[in-house]
């Protein structure tokens, strides 16, 4: 049986099946990528749910996983040379987990750095952009009084979505050229954020969603996968 002992992280959430991956996460926009990818590609793993409302991620335990403190994290027992790797950060992650499976990512040089790009496009915009929104539009920024700043996420999460709409002229999915372009990991980086952002976040109309069809269509054709059906909801909630 592989032993994972050495991790601290173990000692917090057991592994009952320490031969398998295992996914430290949260159903949340940047957890749901994980555990879609995880579904997609069919690699056994075992999900560990963090309770972000109880301050799980600042722990020991998890910090020694991730030091930034935030989800999703994996522990791969089967990691490069067959030795356990820790990994944290949810683009990181998804080009691990693609190029360990040889799935959801091109192999030609080219095809691979154009997908990426489009993970890192969401790393650094399309989640923090919409995530600000939400603070301002939804949640404890929305009491201010000074809407400055929730008007001036919404512009540019506004912008963002029709970088998408734009680059989803003639394709069906946000890498490859035209329709032939196929479904990978640059989808799934963005899928959870966009339906975030209309659905959790209540932002539809203050973004001017409708403006943006063929986003929704994407959103639409992305939502109808089984394995993003799936990882949507794990780890399951208590």
């Amino acid at each position: 049986m592989t032993d994972l002992s050495a991790f601290p992280i173990t000692h917090a959430y057991p592994a009952a099946h320490p031969d398998r991956l295992q996914l430290y996460s949260l159903p949340t926009p940047n957890g749901v990528k994980v555990s879609i990818m995880l579904e997609e590609i069919g690699l056994a793993y075992e999900p560990h749910l963090v309770d972000i409302t109880r301050n799980a991620t600042w722990t020991p335990d998890y910090l020694s996983l991730n030091p930034n403190g935030k989800i999703p994290a994996i522990l791969d027992p089967d990691g490069p040379g067959g030795k356990p790797l820790a990994l944290f950060e949810s683009g990181a992650i998804l080009i691990y987990l693609a190029e360990k499976t040889g799935k959801l990512l091109p192999l030609d040089p080219a095809g691979r750095y154009h997908t990426i790009q489009w993970v890192m496009w969401q790393m650094g915009g399309l989640g923090p952009m919409f995530g600000q929104l939400g603070f301002f539009h939804k949640f404890a920024g929305r009491e201010y009084e000074d809407k400055r700043p929730r008007d001036r996420y919404a512009a540019e999460s506004r912008r963002l979505l029709g970088v998408l709409e734009t680059r989803l002229d003639g394709r069906n999915w946000l890498a490859g050229e035209g329709e032939r372009g196929g479904y990978s990991i640059a989808d799934i980086a963005s899928l959870g954020w966009v339906r975030n952002l209309i659905g959790f976040y209540e932002a539809a109309e203050i973004v001017g969603f409708d403006d943006f069809p063929r986003v929704a269509a994407w959103l639409e054709r992305g939502l109808a996968r089984p394995a993003v059906q799936r990882g949507l909801n794990i780890p399951g909630r208590d």
